[in-house]
């Protein structure tokens, strides 16, 4: 994390300093660890354990394969990387299919042990420091919470672990906990935390107050919904009726409302804190240029647009990490990058038109140029066929000086001015790297730093992963208030993302508000992780999660009288004509089984744990 190599150093000097020469051969320490005795004494040593515990966060969200690729966001190019066990719905115990290091169960009770050792250590610390003391369990109950929403939102409701286990105990295994249970010990952690972590300096990426209450107000809006209301996902599922454990997956007791209501008060705290919140005062939209900046500072966390993060993964290029990397991961091929998770097209079909009309492939002048006066949020976040990018790299530098993105099929004239076939730059029939290039005719932009000086496939990033962000606990408040009835303060805050962005507002109430704020949740965290739990929670993951991926075909076809022999987007010398086609389902096909609203726990921990039992569908 940021701003954490002093403390590594120290632990590695203090390492040395507490295991050093010994006359007596017998007592030598090792010289590769450090005690309990000596981590719990030493302030410095204390605060590098607690650091530790947020390596359990990787990347964040910024791997070569991005949980977008599990949704109807984007899909992933590359094969043999086991994300079409899941979209194909063929998750089982003995394989889950693709499970990175913060969605795995083992490497998340790891960490919860980590954070329980801390807890245990700092209740009666052995060095005096108070305030560092407050600050150390703070980030503990935090870390805890976290962990554990994490299992949650994955797996349903698992055992909840609160000590560190002992050698020599009598039994290790425990059963699962309810729902409710889960979700009111990660909601205690939170409100611990926020108070020993209030008006506590840290530095940038350690947990803080807004944190906690940001993390808060996303599980109890997760308590709230269909999927975790134990009777809408009867209702609304026969697998999960037919399910005799239903307080593992939901909670049936107590009233909805009450815990919408919960949700909303829990949003609401964060809203009120200050020093939070970028660009979200205007009472008109912003012209398109000034939204674009917007929306681009806020992805890129600059020019102010830091104030959106309340908890984030810190990258620098002394470090070089994966999540450095993300314009070599899904940048475009005919920049020598690897098309790893790339947008399809349902994705960009909702993207409204600037008017705030849907967009629709019915309408003549829309189908003809499909990316004209769209939200501006879609040209910050998705390249498409005629975007303007960055110088091309030497491989495609004399092919394309205009720097533009060419996922299309075009005709140009050859030196005998024929007509023949240029296969654009960033498809699968480039001449650069076709093997890397996009099924779907589109790259994610979003989280690419678009400076020049940043060459993607062998230059490190240094943007930032939003795991909390104020935009989306202004959201989660905006679906509380429409569930509650309350359109108009819903409306109230929905308008102030909708003018950041350059669009009008909303004045729809009831079901149609709710349907206008779904999608306008989508477009706003796209590829922040959001997407996959929104679905599965809203449980519309049949209509949406299921769906087939699509892509487009762009074919761009000479104007009669006209030549050209180096190929450019060109309105004035093309026709070009826009097709979309369902993705070959020998790349993937798609399907949704009702079983993946949670995943299933892994055999092996079946095995170890007779006291477990297994999620609905396995």
């Amino acid at each position: 994390m940021k701003n954490f190599k002093n403390l590594l150093l120290a632990t590695v000097v203090a390492s040395l300093t507490v295991t050093g020469c010994n006359d007596d051969f017998v007592n030598t320490k090792p010289l590769d660890q450090v005690s309990a005795d000596a981590v719990w004494s030493d302030a410095a040593l204390a605060e590098a354990f607690v650091t530790n515990i947020y390596a359990g966060l990787g990347n964040g969200g910024l791997d070569e394969q991005m949980l977008a690729s599990l949704t109807d966001e984007t899909i992933f190019t590359h094969p043999g990387r086991n994300i079409t066990t899941i979209t194909e719905s063929r998750s089982n115990p003995a394989d889950v299919g693709w499970v990175n290091g913060t969605i795995s169960w083992p490497n998340m009770y790891s960490r919860i042990r980590a954070t329980n050792l801390a807890l245990k250590n700092l209740e009666k610390p052995q060095f005096t420091n108070p305030t560092m003391v407050d600050r150390l369990k703070g980030e503990s109950l935090f870390m805890r919470a976290y962990y554990y929403h994490q299992l949650v939102r994955y797996f349903g409701a698992v055992p909840l672990i609160n000590r560190p286990y002992d050698l020599g105990e009598a039994d290790y295994l425990a059963p699962r906990n309810t729902m409710e249970e889960c979700i009111n010990f990660i909601v205690k952690d939170c409100d611990e935390a926020a108070k020993l972590l209030k008006g506590k300096t840290l530095a940038a990426g350690r947990a803080n107050e807004a944190a906690a209450l940001a993390l808060k107000a996303r599980i109890l809006l997760y308590a709230a919904s269909d999927l975790y209301d134990a009777t809408t996902a009867k209702a609304k599922s026969s697998t999960h009726a037919a399910y005799a454990k239903s307080e593992l997956m939901g909670i049936s007791t107590g009233s909805r409302t009450e815990r919408w209501q919960k949700a909303k008060d829990a949003a609401k705290a964060v809203l009120d804190l200050t020093n939070y919140g970028y660009q979200l005062g205007l009472t008109a939209p912003a012209d398109k240029e000034q939204a674009r900046a917007n929306y681009m500072n806020a992805s890129l966390s600059r020019n102010g647009g830091e104030r959106e993060l309340l908890f984030a993964r810190y990258f620098i290029n002394l470090k070089q990490e994966g999540g450095g990397r993300q314009g070599l991961f899904n940048g475009p091929n005919g920049y020598n990058n690897w098309a790893g998770n790339t947008p399809i097209q349902h994705l960009v079909d909702d993207y409204e038109m600037m008017d705030g009309t849907k967009f629709s492939w019915s309408n003549p002048a829309q189908a003809q140029a499909p990316y004209m006066n769209r939200d501006p949020r879609m040209s910050v976040s998705i390249m498409h066929d005629g975007s303007d990018w960055k110088p091309r790299t030497s491989a495609g530098a004399t092919r394309d000086p205009a720097n533009q993105i060419q996922t299309g099929t075009y005709e140009v004239t050859d030196g005998t001015g024929k007509k023949v076939t240029h296969f654009g730059l960033d498809t699968r029939k480039s001449s650069i790297e076709d093997w890397n290039g996009s099924y779907t005719g589109y790259y994610m932009r979003k989280f690419t730093d678009p400076s020049p000086a940043v060459v993607d496939q062998n230059t490190w990033q240094q943007i930032p992963w939003p795991f909390l962000r104020y935009t989306e606990a202004v959201l989660n408040y905006d679906e509380a208030c429409i569930e509650l009835g309350q359109d108009a303060e819903a409306r109230t805050w929905l308008n102030r993302v909708r003018f950041r962005a350059g669009m009008p507002a909303f004045t729809e109430s009831g079901d149609a508000l709710r349907q206008r704020y779904r999608n306008e949740r989508r477009i706003e965290m796209v590829f922040e992780e959001q997407r996959y739990h929104d679905a599965r929670r809203w449980m519309i993951a049949p209509a949406t999660l299921g769906r087939k991926a699509n892509l487009i075909v762009v074919n761009g076809t000479l104007k009669a009288g006209k030549t050209v022999n180096l190929y450019k987007y060109d309105p004035t010398s093309y026709d070009y004509s826009y097709r979309v086609a369902e993705i070959d389902p020998g790349k993937e096909n798609r399907q949704w089984a009702d079983k993946m609203y949670f995943l299933p726990i892994n055999r092996d921990e079946m095995n170890r744990n007779n006291k477990l039992v297994q999620n609905p569908g396995y």
